[in-house]
């Protein structure tokens, strides 16, 4: 798997933060033990957060990952617009160069498709028989998800039932070609997947582990993402990190 998760982390290492962050909120946080959002939490983890906006603006993911380690990917700007060849494009290159990354909520939707899975648009139509996964009176519902055994998510959280926050509509039908199930609901609604290729750390959760909701044990997702970074870089320190031509 990655290593041990209580292990020291070089200060050194460069998470990227993609995406919309998390807005703080006056209701009471999950833990309260550090800020709101992808970068106090990716901090409190033992890195350092660099954020990169929402979009490339232009530029190529080598050039923007360039002096970046890791990556968690919050979240798309438009929750259930099309899918872009500039999302599938990053997607590749991670693949490609073992990259680490984390996707989050929707971005782990986008994750799936790119290697071949499906989507569910609209849970209360399509699966009508499961949990409330999302309901707008109440922010941050939460419900259980069991983590089997085995799993790099297992190795992270711990196996067995643990609680999350959920606010989604959306989730996987299929997964993708090279990943596995990490976690599902107790209706059987699939709540994250992992990559099968044990040298690449890429992990999508539909929960959100920065939210006001998140619990402390969250950061355990962060400390997982830089462990393998720091593992990526241990085995290669001299890494070119080149993009295949056709993902760059």
């Amino acid at each position: 798997m990655f290593g041990n998760l209580t292990s020291a982390v070089p200060t050194s290492l460069r998470v990227g933060i993609l995406g919309p962050e998390e807005a703080a909120s006056s209701e009471s946080r999950g833990c309260n033990l550090w800020a709101t959002g992808y970068s106090a939490t990716v901090t409190a983890a033992g890195a350092t957060a660099v954020p990169l906006g929402v979009s490339t603006s232009g530029r190529s993911w080598k050039d923007l990952l360039a002096d970046i380690h890791g990556l968690v990917w919050t979240g798309r700007l438009r929750p259930g617009s099309p899918f872009t060849v500039e999302e599938d494009r990053l997607c590749k290159w991670c693949k490609k160069n073992r990259f680490p990354i984390l996707a989050v909520d929707d971005a782990m939707h986008v994750l799936n498709h790119s290697f071949g899975g499906t989507i569910h648009l609209d849970l209360p139509t399509e699966r009508p028989e499961a949990l409330q996964h999302r309901h707008p009176p109440e922010r941050g519902l939460r419900h259980a998800i069991e983590v089997p055994p085995g799993s790099v998510l297992a190795s992270i959280y711990g196996e067995g039932e643990l609680v999350v926050n959920s606010e989604h509509r959306r989730g996987i039908a299929k997964v993708a070609r090279g990943f596995r199930v990490s976690a599902t609901a107790l209706d059987g609604i699939v709540e994250a997947i992992e990559s099968e290729d044990e040298t690449w750390f890429a992990m999508g959760v539909q929960w959100r582990p920065a939210a006001t909701t998140a619990s402390g044990l969250d950061i355990q997702l962060f400390r997982g993402l830089i462990q393998a970074a720091d593992n990526r870089e241990l085995a290669n320190p001299k890494r070119a990190r080149a993009a295949c031509p056709a993902a760059a």
